[in-house]
């Protein structure tokens, strides 16, 4: 069975999704790698920040780190020969370098990666990374339209445990819920006077 493994560059995690500076090119990469499994290849990835037992137990990888430091990271290694260095491979190089067949053109566009990123910064509540990957959703030529689409539906999946919860104490709780609407209904507001929205100033997200 072809062995592949991965050494990545310190960081949080793998997926790609931490920090105001997500790269697109890491969640795909994982998928990617996914793929190599499910053709049946057999797929290690280790972190230098998380696993650095696993980068101090390869000989390749301890001359490539001596010789070049972490600029070579990630290695990618094959039956443990090193074959990429500094950069992840797309699914079409990963194939080739395993023995596979070339995989079918893959969707997963960098307008694409662009909108995932942008769900999964409304459904992380970050600011920064919404507006990070607007303006880079803008520059590869993702529409407004779309954009906004991809925003009702991060809001729409991650509302979704809110409203569960909220129907299961409605069902527990019952009349005492619908008492409890009725009162805050009936006061001036749900956090004060109705004008507090007004006194804060806007902001735009570019």
């Amino acid at each position: 069975m072809t062995n592949v493994q991965v050494f990545d560059p310190p960081m949080c995690c793998p997926s790609g999704v931490c920090g105001p500076a997500v790269d697109p090119v890491l969640p795909r990469f994982s998928a990617d790698l996914d793929w190599l499994k499910s053709q049946g290849v057999s797929v290690e990835r280790y972190s230098l920040s998380q696993q650095p037992g696993a980068f101090a137990e390869s000989d390749v990888v301890q001359r490539a780190l001596s010789s070049e430091g972490n600029e070579c990271l990630p290695l990618v290694l094959v039956n443990g020969q090193i074959v990429s260095r500094g950069t992840y491979p797309s699914r079409e190089e990963l194939a080739s370098l395993a023995g596979l067949a070339a995989p079918c053109e893959s969707i997963y566009t960098d307008a694409v990666a662009e909108l995932v990123a942008i769900g999964a910064a409304i459904a992380a509540n970050c600011r920064p990374c919404f507006k990070y990957h607007y303006d880079k959703a803008r520059k590869v030529g993702v529409s407004r339209e779309d954009m906004a689409r991809a925003v009702a539906t991060a809001e729409e999946v991650r509302q979704m445990p809110a409203k569960a919860v909220l129907e299961l104490a409605e069902k527990c709780l019952g009349s005492a819920m619908r008492d409890q609407e009725d009162h805050t209904s009936a006061a001036d507001g749900c956090c004060g006077s109705d004008n507090l929205l007004s006194s804060i100033p806007t902001e735009k997200c570019c």
